[in-house]
């Protein structure tokens, strides 16, 4: 309780709940009056860095958000694009980094539901997940996390179709979870959080209320980790995903048939961020006594901030409440009138007869302090070339290497058929989905940059944006739209602010260079172990339009031609080839952005007349080609320089395609090189059976 806080704190209750003397003061001065412990929960974690973006929210604004095709850009629980022909798709990715390091299983999974829950909140339906995870090495940790993302997304029938897994000992004490998801919904029927229409209802529906996630906000998500960081396991949710199933229906029967004028999830912070987020337009008058709850004895303060899982905040029209009533009766949720709709501008709470707090709105969300924090360049340490063994050698052990190896025994324990859209499954660049009932489909992929980005956060940033979109083109879509979750340390360190801003500005110029939009994200800092940042970590989604599923790239065949596309600069630095044998260090490769929109606009166009189109990412160019010969089951003789840096080097975009020889010439030869000829059981002298025991 709050007021046990007080007396057993060291420090003034405002500094026990994470906020600043001078966030204090502040709060203060905007009230003028001092806050009640109600009013400073709610505030404390408004204020949070989780909530409130106080390091980013200023570096966010350089990143171009605007397009012929958005309806809905940063701002609101996801971005949505139009995709023609009456259609659009919201999507989203988020963080859930801190839940996930105390508490795998859950942490992973609530993780799932929460991005759910921000797609349902647009009018959306689900439709495909992807997650990004990044652990120390593929331990038991990693397992309960994996197996906490299968069992929500499994059990709610929502497909996982891609994603990816990284091992680096600077994430063995502070996990990411990053989970993205793809809705769509008709381009007309877009619903937005704002509540709008003095005397409309606000109904709360979904599982009831505990004190389970209290907290996690600020407590845990807006703080570095420690030794004590199992001491956190209350701040972490719990996770029905039956009951998050019937939401998913329940919520979008809602906003097909008009039954809400206004829809938001009920996730970080609580009541206290979905009540803010829609009053800062008007104002609600709250009463939380008819909350349904499942714990005796809760205090005001708990039930505004508990981050219970699977519930919504809907705005209703009085005319409908009773057919939104029924509709929830019939899916079994609990559905509860809590409040109203005012023109006060404040955030009311009532427990009883009694006014337990009362906040304009507005000061939660507009007077949000936001800093600039003094950023201090942070040099790539030198590093002297690796040393490695013959080429062959060699890619075994890449092949075999934890970050490069097969990736089926993880999606394999997802469901990624379910629903019947999924055209293109994971295990190679992006999936597809099919817009039924027309050939259409969509692209989507999700990538990230760790070790580069710890060299050269701009870079990083930049790559991060372009292989995402270099995968959606690999699977014929045009790229449309990105969402990026940022992944750093305490921002209130100098070299750490300083890496945020070069990521910001690398993912900028990157999404500028091939004219595609940032819709959506999310920012997770403080992601520190007992004072150890993990290296800068920028993941991009990218959702792209596919003309015709049925013209999507599969395997190569006998006979055909092996070309490359593009020739970026090469650099063991940040390479897998560095990490096996050698230290981190280096300036990674000089990025040409011209170049790189240029390919991307290539691979997608001339996706239709290829049998396969692999990106050239981790592992360098001699692993792509054993990925693709893997991919197909068949072998290649190609022609290839044996120099380690040509075949291991990373660097920019670069493309493994192959067609049939009749088709080579419609390609054109610009930025295009002949390797070989597919054919055989062989690759680069090895075996196909070596190569598969070895990548498996």
């Amino acid at each position: 309780m709050l007021f046990h806080l007080t007396r057993v704190a060291e420090q003034p209750l405002h500094r026990a709940l994470g906020l600043t003397n001078g966030e204090y003061d502040r709060i203060c001065e905007l009230l003028t009056r001092e806050p009640n412990h109600f009013e400073l929960a709610v505030f404390s974690l408004l204020w949070s860095e989780h909530c409130g973006y106080k390091h980013s929210a200023r570096l966010l604004k350089r990143l171009p958000s605007t397009g012929d095709r958005v309806l809905q850009g940063p701002g609101e629980n996801a971005g949505v694009i139009d995709l023609g022909d009456g259609e659009a798709v919201a999507f989203k990715v988020e963080s859930h980094n801190h839940p996930s390091a105390v508490e795998p299983f859950q942490g992973a999974a609530t993780g799932v539901g929460g991005i759910l829950r921000d797609i349902v909140a647009m009018g959306a339906r689900p439709v495909a997940l992807l997650d990004g995870l990044r652990f120390g090495a593929p331990d038991n940790h990693f397992d309960r996390a994996v197996a906490g993302i299968g069992a929500y997304g499994n059990s709610t029938g929502i497909p996982t179709v891609g994603g990816e897994a990284v091992f680096d000992p600077s994430y063995a004490d502070n996990c990411l979870v990053n989970a993205m998801c793809v809705g769509l919904l008709p381009a007309e029927r877009l619903t937005t959080a704002k509540a709008t229409g003095v005397g409309h209802l606000v109904v709360l529906y979904g599982a009831t209320t505990g004190r389970d996630g209290i907290g996690g906000a600020s407590v845990l998500a807006s703080q570095e980790l420690a030794e004590d960081a199992a001491d956190k396991r209350p701040s972490v949710q719990v996770g029905d995903p039956f009951t998050g199933k019937k939401l998913i229906e329940v919520s979008v029967e809602l906003t097909e048939r008009g039954l809400v004028e206004s829809l938001q999830d009920c996730g970080a912070a609580g009541l206290a961020s979905s009540l803010a987020e829609m009053a800062s337009e008007c104002g609600l008058d709250i009463h939380l006594d008819r909350v349904p709850l499942r714990e005796e004895g809760m205090e005001p303060w708990e039930i505004m901030i508990s981050e219970s899982q699977e519930r919504m905040v809907a705005v209703v029209r009085p005319q409908m409440l009773e057919a939104l009533t029924e509709v929830c009766a019939r899916w079994e949720l609990h559905c509860t009138t809590i409040g109203e709709v005012t023109d006060s501008g404040l955030l009311r709470a009532f427990h009883g007869d009694e006014v337990v707090g009362s906040i304009p709105a507005r000061l939660l969300t507009d007077e949000c302090p936001r800093y600039d924090i003094p950023r201090r360049p942070r040099p790539a340490p030198r590093a002297t070339p690796p040393w490695g063994p013959d080429n062959e050698r060699a890619l075994l052990d890449l092949l075999a290497s934890p970050n490069v190896r097969s990736r089926a025994w993880i999606y394999e324990r997802y469901d990624h058929l379910v629903g019947s859209r999924t055209v293109r499954r994971p295990g190679l660049d992006a999936a597809v989905l099919r817009l039924r009932p027309s050939l259409r489909g969509l692209a989507v992929s999700l990538d990230g940059q760790g070790r580069i980005a710890s060299l050269d956060p701009r870079t990083g940033g930049a790559l991060a944006v372009l292989e995402s979109a270099r995968n959606v083109a690999c699977a014929g879509g045009e790229p449309l739209a990105l969402t990026d979750c940022l992944n750093f340390g305490n921002p209130e360190k100098p070299e750490v602010a300083w890496e945020l801003g070069e990521a910001i500005e690398g993912i900028a110029a990157a999404a500028e260079a091939i004219g595609i939009p940032v819709v959506s994200g999310n920012v997770s800092l403080y992601n520190d172990s007992d004072g150890r940042s993990i290296h800068p970590t920028p993941v991009v989604g990218c959702v792209g339009l596919v003309a015709d599923v049925r013209g999507v790239p599969g395997a190569w065949e006998e006979g055909d031609v092996v070309l490359l596309a593009g020739e970026p600069e090469l650099s063991f630095a940040g390479s897998e080839y560095q990490a096996l044998y050698g230290e981190l260090g280096g300036e990674p490769a000089p990025l040409d952005l011209a170049a790189e929109a240029a390919l991307i606009r290539f691979l997608w166009k001339a996706a239709p007349l290829l049998t396969l189109s692999h990106d050239v990412s981790d592992g360098g160019l001699a692993v792509s080609l054993a990925e693709a010969a893997l991919h197909s089951g068949v072998g290649a003789e190609l022609e290839l320089p044996d120099g380690p840096l040509s075949l291991f080097g990373e660097g920019g975009g670069c493309a493994v395609i192959a067609c049939p020889p009749d088709d080579v010439e419609r390609l054109g030869s610009k930025g295009l090189r002949r390797i070989g000829v597919v054919g055989g059981d062989r690759l680069l002298g090895l075996p196909l059976s070596a190569l598969k025991a070895a990548y498996a």
